[in-house]
């Protein structure tokens, strides 16, 4: 069985059709195309792909707000998870992070999403709070995470 490639780059406007795909097939109230076309030409985001052999397989966003930044979208295509690509998105971020001057990092995840919660919490994350109701199709809580000190 051939070794599959992983690959994190920069986001670009040609990348969005690919993510668009990936965000319906996971997200209930998936972001619009004009939405991550809007976020790419902000100054202050970060967005980036995995791509898997050449097709894009998973991406992350980040905004940021002088030294800290928040973690917006994480999404793997259904198949190509467990292959340590979020891991791999994350480690891509904390390097431009740090690289940045970002000293603190923030996200929310579904309090359900238990395998991304274990995964950030393995990445030095840290519970800070709950936001009630925060998630729409299923109402869900929010779980608030922070890393500091990057």
């Amino acid at each position: 069985m051939e070794q599959e490639k992983i690959t994190i780059r920069k986001m670009n406007i040609e990348d969005i059709p690919a993510v668009f795909e990936i965000e319906q097939s996971i997200f209930s109230i998936p972001w619009s195309e004009k939405s991550f076309k809007d976020s790419l030409e902000s100054e202050n985001t970060n967005f980036v792909v995995a791509l898997c052999n050449d097709e894009i397989v998973g991406y992350i966003g980040m905004y940021v707000f002088g030294e800290e930044a928040d973690i917006s979208n994480v999404a793997v295509s259904l198949k190509h998870r467990r292959k340590h690509i979020a891991q791999n998105m994350l480690d891509y971020i904390f390097d431009w992070s740090q690289n940045k001057k970002i000293k603190n990092l923030t996200l929310e995840v579904r309090e359900t999403n238990v395998p991304a919660i274990k995964l950030y919490e393995k990445n030095g994350f840290k519970e800070a709070g709950i936001r009630k109701d925060y998630y729409e199709k299923p109402k869900e809580n929010a779980v608030i995470m922070w890393k500091q000190n990057l």
